[in-house]
Parts: structure tokens; sequence; C-alpha cells
């Protein structure tokens, strides 16, 4: 049999894009003769359309689309993901269609519920072993833990979530009953390093169950937050027969490959995967989630405060990655026609450039940033920002603040009767110099109908340490996911790895929020603490869950007690305090094993005891 796989790039209710997608990979699949084509989890709705999958509508909707591409399916036997909704409960189902006939759905028994998934608010479990018959417009279907064959070749699902729940998985149960190929469709999301654990449960799977296994992933950044790889895999007894690249920026990645079930490949010990490159999937994750964002939000481009720190040289460069990585794929008329950032008049004209030209001057249509100083920043940030800018080709801008400064603190001076003091007034001088610049940066991003890019990172919001209405302004917060000390060593590696040479003067500089004076030296980890350490706290409380107690346990001899205390009651302190500033974030990308997000992955009241006893005990 030749197997197929199509990830497709889905917006969640886009119903036009969903089917021309859809239809785009089964025409792929009749010219290359296929027998069996997979597409992803719930591919018609989209995945992430939420609380819409409880409307009675939304499935019905799904439906009618079905029958619509039932008669695309000539020759060709099509899994196809919707929601099906009976006695107003909902099940998240794999369809398959099979010359233009529906043999039948299979229902998802095991619901994704941890981490970023919130699955059974939506949809129900399917009781394994069992099949029932439902009518929906005028035709009777059947629903369930189907079996289904095709020259004599027994076939049937894992949906997801299904293969990853170990010894209840349903292969257990399909192998005694003779099925010689799993199917696969998933909507499993990004994070750093996860492609390792399912390469091995897709491909162990095929060894252990001595069968066939056809796993196929959705592609992209669907709804918003989640981003999706888009991996396909065909595994036999242990031998992989097809991997396809990840992330690609594709609406339809098709990949095929033949299978014997007459002589299968032999039995095999599993070949692991190399070493995975976080750097690597970070950029490729980022970069497609920025270009999807960017087309799927009908924005023109990106406009971004370029402090010359970190987080908002990572920004600028993601952008720049976005255009070089995009159009290397996909080519510059595709690339413009999704993105819609050149003229026609204009088109011939950049189609004479190539390589790094060819992506400055993409950059230059497509990123605006600007250096808002005030008499308390650096010639050093400055020059880190210019310098930057103008070896990406982004276009930008220079001006001071001090005016607006001045004037909001006149005011206030004069409202309260009495001169604002760095000794009494540290805080209320720092949040206004970072709130003062939102207006400006706004302004910019109104007038280009582009998305303004916030810069903030995981380490920030843990601690709150960020200004609201200030440096968390923006539509979107790409690196609000990862955290600061991972931030710092990836820009090292672009400059070296990647050739981003304007980034030597940010790579010299100890990050600071520079709203000091100059003669106080202020930096990040003096007003906080050092940043690994504040990443193992987030890891320790709050992946694994533990007390302060035991995270003290877990680190005590990596610093002094007294210290390493001090440390952590910073930390739960400024953690408890912030969740409302959390809680109000531009919407951030899913890139590493967790985050932060309490509208993603890890929820949090906004009012508490905040660890007070805990801390007590603590010392």
């Amino acid at each position: 049999m030749k197997l197929a796989g199509a990830a497709l790039n889905q917006t969640p209710l886009d119903w036009d894009n969903n089917l021309r997608n859809i239809k785009s990979a089964i025409e792929q699949a009749k010219e290359q003769n296929v027998d069996l084509l997979c597409l992803p989890e719930m591919s018609i709705p989209g995945y992430g359309c939420e609380d819409l999958f409880l409307s009675e509508w939304v499935a019905l909707e799904c439906f009618e689309r079905l029958l619509e591409i039932k008669e695309w399916c000539d020759g060709v036997i099509v899994c196809v993901g919707l929601p099906i909704r009976l006695n107003n409960t909902t099940y998240n189902t794999a369809c398959v269609i099979k010359d233009r006939q529906i043999l039948g759905f299979t229902a998802k028994q095991f619901l994704a519920n941890d981490g970023v998934h919130y699955e059974p608010r939506w949809f129900s479990s399917w009781v394994p072993n069992t099949v029932e018959q439902f009518e929906m417009l005028g035709q009777t279907y059947q629903i369930g833990d189907l079996i289904y064959e095709h020259q004599g070749v027994k076939f049937a699902f894992e949906i997801c979530e299904d293969a990853w729940r170990n010894a209840n998985r349903p292969a257990y149960r399909h192998k005694p009953k003779g099925v010689q190929l799993i199917i696969n469709p998933s909507a499993s999301h990004f994070a750093m390093s996860k492609t390792d654990v399912r390469y091995h449960l897709v491909v162990d799977a095929s060894r252990e169950f001595e069968c066939t296994y056809l796993y196929v992933n959705l592609l992209g950044n669907e709804a918003g937050k989640m981003i999706y790889d888009g991996e396909i895999i065909i595994a036999q007894n242990g031998n992989v027969v097809l991997r396809n690249q990840l992330l690609s920026f594709k609406s339809v990645d098709f990949e095929c490959a033949e299978v014997s079930f007459e002589n299968p490949l032999p039995l095999t010990a599993v070949q692991p995967l190399p070493p995975v490159d976080e750097n690597i999937e970070f950029i490729s994750a980022i970069s497609l989630a920025l270009f999807d964002y960017l087309r799927k939000s009908r924005s023109r481009g990106f406009v971004l405060s370029l402090s010359g720190g970190a987080d908002s040289s990572l920004c600028a460069v993601a952008v720049a990655e976005m255009v070089r990585r995009a159009v290397a794929e996909i080519g510059l008329e595709e690339f413009v026609q999704k993105t819609n950032c050149l003229t026609p008049e204009e088109l011939p004209i950049f189609g004479q450039f190539s390589g790094d030209a060819l992506r400055n001057a993409l950059v230059g249509k497509l990123l605006v940033t600007a250096y808002q100083g005030t008499v308390n920043s650096s010639d050093d940030t400055y020059r880190s920002a210019e310098e930057l800018a103008k070896s990406i080709g982004a276009v930008f801008y220079n001006w001071t603040i001090d005016e607006e400064v001045r004037s909001y603190r006149d005011k206030i001076e004069h409202a309260i009767g009495r001169e604002l003091t760095w000794e009494q007034d540290d805080l209320t001088l720092q949040n206004i110099q970072a709130r003062v610049r939102a207006p400006g940066i706004w302004m910019l991003a109104n007038l280009r109908n582009s998305l303004l890019l916030a810069t903030s990172n995981r380490s920030e919001a843990s601690v709150g340490y960020a200004t609201m209405d200030g440096d968390t302004a923006g539509s979107i917060s790409p690196i609000a996911g990862v955290d600061k000390a991972f931030i710092r060593q990836w820009l090292v590696w672009a400059q070296l790895q990647l050739g981003y040479e304007g980034l030597q003067y940010v790579n010299n500089l100890q990050p600071s929020a520079e709203l000091r004076p100059l003669e106080k030296t202020q930096t990040d980890e003096e007003d906080l603490m050092p940043y690994p350490l504040l990443n193992q706290f987030e890891r320790l409380a709050f992946y694994n869950r533990l007390s302060p107690q035991q995270v003290f346990q877990e680190l005590k001899g990596t610093y002094p007690d007294d210290q390493l205390r001090q440390f952590i009651q910073r930390f739960y302190s400024l953690w408890s305090r912030n969740q409302w500033k959390r809680e109000r974030y531009a919407p951030a990308f899913h890139l590493d094993d967790y985050n932060v997000d309490p509208r993603s992955w890890l929820r949090f009241p906004i009012l508490s005891g905040g660890f007070r006893q805990e801390l007590r005990e603590l010392g």
C-alpha cells in the first residue's frame, strides 16, 4: 500500500482555508496514486476552536463540510478529523472515507487534560470496544472503536493522546484483533526537545505492536499561542520508512511512501535520533509562529521598541529569520502573496535580490524599530540597537522621551506638593520612563496596521519585573515563553552560527532596564537574582510543583544557606504579588515544556496568602 500523510496549516473556523488545504492534500494523494491519506486531528474546523466545540452549529457545519470533502475522495481512502455532537455530547473523531463513501467515525478515547490542554472541557471520552449508530442529515453512520479493512489489511486508530497513555493505549487492543496498520492523526503542540519523545512513541510502537504506524501532526501557529511542527512519520516494525522536515512554512506538507504488508521489514531495534539542538528548534518554531500570526491577523508588519537589550534584540532577529527561512522554503512570490508586503510593481524589483540583500530588503518592509532614550540610557545600548537594526535592514528611528517624563513628573509633583526623589520614589520614577515609551511606539503600529512586539520574557513574567502598560505593551509577546538565561545564550549562538554580527554589541552588555541614573549602574540580576537560579526556582516550584522548603532542600549547597533562603523568599513573594500582571500579558507562544501564562499553562490565584506560612517555616 502507498501511505501518505499531509500536515496542514489550518485556522479555527476558517472554512475556506481549511477545505482548500484538505482538497490540495487529496489532489496530491490522487496524483501520487496513494491508497490511504491521513490528515491531522480536527482538520476540518481547526483544533483550536475551544468553547465553540460546545456549539451545535459548529458540529453541524463541520458535517456539511465533510459531505463536500467526501465527493473529492474517489479512488483513495482519506482520514479526516472533525467533532461529532450527539445528545449534547461532543466527540473528537477521525472519519474514514473510501471512494466517496463514509465508512465510519473513530472516536478519541483519552483526552489531554494537563499542561496546555483542556480537552475534557469540550469533548467526552469514548468507551473502548463499543460501537454505536447515529443519524445525521438523513443518513445512518457508525461511530466508536472501529476496525477498518482495505486490500486485506486491517487498520485502526489512536488519536493523539490515545497513544500517550502507555499501558492503556488502544494499540494493545488492536494487536490481538489482527490490526496491521495504526493511524494517528494528531494536534500535538510544539515544545523544545518534545519531538524526540514523540519519535519514540511512534517508532517504538511500530516495533512493540509489530505493525505499520502512520503519524500525522498539525502544522504551524494555528490559533495564536500553540505551535505545531507538522511531523509525519511512517514506521514499520521499528524501521523508519519516512520522516519529514519539521516546522515547514508550507500550507500543506504532503509526504508519502510505499509499505509492504506481505513482506514487511524485519523487526529491528529502534535507532535514536541525533541529539536535539534546542537553539535550532527555538528559532524554527518562533519564526514560523511569527509568520503565521502576521498573515492570519492580516497585519502589515511588526513594530518594535528596540532598546539595544537582549529581549528586543532577539525579537528583531526572529523577524529577520522569519523572512530568511520562509523565502528560502516557499519562494519570494508565495511569501509576498501570504504577507502582502510588496506591491505588484515592487515584486520584480525585489526579485533581483538574493541572500542577505533580499532578506534585508524585505525586513525593511516588515519591521520598524525605534530607540526611545532617556538621560538614563547609555551610549552602549543606543549603538547596540542602531547597529543591529542596520545589519538586518530594519527601519530605525531614534527619539528621546525626557520631555514626556518631565511633564508627568511635574504634574504629579504639583499635585502632591513635593519633589519626587530616587531615594523615596525609586519604583515610581523607573516605571514612568517605561510607561511613557508606549504611546509613541503604539502610534507607529497603528499608522502601519502592524503588530507591536512586546519584549517581556518568562523570567520577568514570573517575578513581575516589567512595567504594565510600558514594556509589556504589545499585540503579541513572542518570547514570553522562554527564560532570560536561554535568551542570552541563544543570542551568542545566533551571532556565531547564524551570522548575525549585529548582535556582537548586545552580547557584550549586562542586562539592564536602564531606568535609574547611570551612576547607579543598574543591572537586572542585582535587582532580582541570578537568572539561571530564577529559572531553577520556576521549574522546581511550578513544573515539579515543590514547596518552598522542598525547593530549598533541592538547591541546598549551591549558595550559602542564608543567601539561598533570601532568594527563595524573594522569588515566591514577587511571584505571588504579580499574578495580575501575568493575567494581562499580550498573547505568547508556547515554546518550552512549560510556561507561566495563566491562559494556557499555569493558573494561579490573583489574590492569595503569598506563601507567607511556608516562607516563615523556611526561616
